[in-house]
């Protein structure tokens, strides 16, 4: 009996003990749920948790936005499950030893810091997320390795010029368009003519939709170089209203980095420049733009990221920046100089 009502199950046991001690066991479970106390469900694995929860979300979030962050996380949720303990361990079991562990395995295979520090940021997102959606009670902290080479270098204008004077089209275009505004390499892939404006501005602006954060919708400036490019193809095109500015014969109907590949390793042999990637142009771009006085800001805004911080990381002002910024201080009125301080009214009157 239950507040009155009977309430008749079998327990399908033949010892009578054994049902009284589920008897009781249920009663226990009826007296939580009344004060709202849930049994705890078993959390899944990590392989069904992503193939079933996290991977879906990711491609639904990303697949049409943010292409590259779909394939970020897809790579990252391939990595992880090629480890058989991780994949198979439940959430609540995975802890900073087990990420350990995975880091570990992922070094003996060769792999450099960077690429073992992808996967577990992946890991680190998938178990926030866990615990959002109420999977998991807390996200267990997962630490990176240290060791991170970073992109740093800086392209010097010499170099920047003998790769746009070699590269061929549609590279050289988008290069330069690249250098010139700091957009990711994705969102100069996709954009199209809807999104320029040829009357705002001094040059006109180039209007951002998509990317994979709330920052990303932003409008630009276009620069006197990027403007030049741009009418130089749209007047080609036959001036349309719509369409992609770069189209191309791919599943998405413009260019993608695959299409550059190619391209970008000849411009590389024959201008004889360092190697470099498409989006060392960005961090060009945003270090220009740190060295240029501007507040830390705007870099920001332009660049679309959500905090400075982010934006810190792709600022790398070369020794000649560093250099010119420290000695602009030589005439600070509270340094000294060769001559010494001036003597005002007050050193007059202290010395009287």
């Amino acid at each position: 009996m239950w507040h009155g009502a009977l309430m008749r199950e079998s327990t399908k046991q033949g010892n009578d003990k054994v049902a009284r001690q589920m008897e009781a066991a249920h009663r226990t479970s009826l007296a939580k749920g009344e004060v709202g106390i849930r049994e705890k469900k078993a959390a899944p694995s990590l392989a069904k948790f992503c193939e079933q929860r996290f991977e879906p979300w990711a491609k639904s979030t990303f697949e049409e936005t943010a292409r590259k962050s779909w394939l970020w996380y897809r790579t990252g949720i391939r990595s992880l499950l090629s480890h058989r303990t991780l994949a198979t361990a439940r959430l609540n079991e995975i802890t900073g030893e087990a990420a350990s562990d995975f880091a570990a395995f992922r070094l003996a295979k060769g792999l450099q810091v960077s690429t073992v520090n992808s996967s577990l940021r992946v890991l680190r997102s998938i178990l926030h997320r866990a615990a959002e959606w109420g999977v998991l009670e807390s996200a267990p902290k997962v630490k990176l390795l240290r060791g991170e080479r970073h992109r740093e270098r800086v392209v010097t204008r010499e170099e920047e010029a003998k790769y746009l004077a070699v590269a061929r089209e549609p590279l050289a275009s988008i290069a330069g368009v690249l250098a010139d505004t700091g957009l990711r390499p994705e969102e100069c892939f996709r954009l199209r003519w809807e999104a320029v404006a040829w009357l705002n501005g001094r040059y006109g602006t180039l209007l951002m939709t998509h990317g994979k954060t709330a920052a990303a919708r932003r409008v630009l400036p276009m620069t006197p170089r990027v403007r030049f490019i741009l009418q130089a193809r749209w007047d080609a095109a036959g001036k349309p209203v719509e369409g992609w500015v770069w189209p191309a014969p791919t599943y998405s109907g413009h260019v993608e980095a695959s299409s550059l590949r190619k391209q970008h390793a000849a411009a590389l042999r024959a201008s004889k420049v360092r190697s470099l990637v498409l989006y060392a142009l960005r961090h060009i771009f945003l270090t220009r733009l740190g060295e240029s006085g501007c507040d830390a800001w705007t870099p920001a805004r332009i660049a679309g990221h959500s905090s400075i911080g982010i934006s810190a990381c792709y600022v790398h002002p070369s020794e000649d920046a560093v250099l010119a910024a420290i000695s602009r201080l030589g005439g600070h009125k509270i340094g000294h100089s060769a001559e010494g301080p001036e003597e005002t009214a007050e050193t007059k009157l202290l010395t009287q």
